[in-house]
């Protein structure tokens, strides 16, 4: 019997990443057509052959989340029924994942369902980057691949200069991002302790920030969190780092989510950079003059090489992409 082939598909959601990644694979993009009937529902056809072959699906599952996350699911079942040997979800973007526990009474854990969907629909794996809980990985019973976006902004943040081994601390937006905090201080290997901003959230996308626990006195202050949505908490936390005496400072994140008015508040913001990966695609209306964008596609590319040569992915969380020679 032939060996399963290894096939690459890209939804409508990040064709340039999915391009991208399949560049850094060397394996082109199979083809395939997805258009939208009259009334909105989604059509979609596989224009090759995938019976038996090991199938990677990338799709980012943001804005608009409905269209691309049922775009997805339609695709899993057109795979599923073209009898695809192994169905590989590729989530450069978890949407939901924020609604990962019950906050409130009679709340949905919605993370879990998209979880469920996918699974039902078909898919045999999933690969993510960065979701915003880790506990999310426990919500599949499918092997998940949980990848980090943090090496890579460490590599950017080391070759241009910004960290700085003595000048430099890490500030995690509020305590939940702490553990995100220290791992990319380690990574830095920074002389200063970690500080966090102490903030509370009556409701969602509205947060109160408080007072800085930890010095940034001098300090080029670098912020990390997961996603940017409508940069109300972090650019109000900028502020108060600045206020309490740091030189200048920078935010990395995964996820550039940029809701409402993110872009307006980051471009007027105090931030010298604002660093962000391309696991969201942007349009040119919602690119400005302090965003940098660092590719995860070589990162997820050699995920992708390795899962369908059933080799260990877990030198892809340490040095690899993180410090190199300074």
């Amino acid at each position: 019997m032939p060996e399963p082939k290894l096939k690459l598909f890209s939804l409508s959601s990040n064709e340039p990443l999915a391009q991208k990644i399949a560049d850094s694979v060397g394996v082109p993009l199979s083809r395939i057509s997805v258009k939208r009937f009259a009334d909105g529902e989604v059509q979609i056809n596989i224009e090759e052959s995938i019976r038996g072959d090991n199938v990677f699906v990338i799709q980012s599952t943001s804005a608009p989340v409905n269209d691309n996350l049922m775009e997805l699911l339609i695709m899993i079942d057109a795979l599923r029924r073209a009898s695809a040997n192994q169905i590989n979800v590729v989530l450069p973007y978890y949407g939901y994942a924020r609604q990962d526990r019950k906050a409130r009474s009679r709340e949905p854990i919605t993370a879990k369902l998209v979880a469920n969907m996918l699974e039902r629909a078909g898919a045999t794996r999933v690969l993510a980057l960065d979701l915003h809980a880790a506990q999310i990985q426990g919500f599949f019973d499918i092997p998940m691949d949980h990848l980090q976006g943090a090496p890579l902004l460490a590599d950017y943040l080391i070759e241009s200069g910004i960290a700085d081994k003595k000048n430099s601390v890490v500030v995690s937006p509020d305590h939940g991002g702490m553990t995100r905090a220290r791992n990319l201080n380690n990574m830095l290997e920074l002389e200063s302790p970690v500080a966090v901003i102490d903030k509370r959230r009556p409701k969602p996308n509205v947060a109160e920030v408080g007072s800085i626990v930890g010095d940034v006195q001098g300090k080029i202050a670098i912020m990390i969190d997961d996603m940017i949505d409508t940069a109300g908490t972090i650019t109000q936390g900028a502020e108060l780092v600045m206020q309490h005496g740091a030189k200048e400072v920078y935010v990395v994140a995964s996820h550039a989510v940029f809701s409402g008015p993110a872009v307006e508040r980051l471009q007027n913001s105090v931030f010298t950079k604002v660093i962000l990966t391309d696991s969201i695609n942007l349009p040119e209306e919602k690119k400005f003059e302090k965003l940098e964008i660092v590719s995860v596609s070589e990162l997820i590319g050699e995920a992708i090489r390795r899962i369908s040569k059933n080799e260990a992915i877990s030198s892809l969380f340490k040095n690899r992409f993180s410090r190199r020679t300074r």
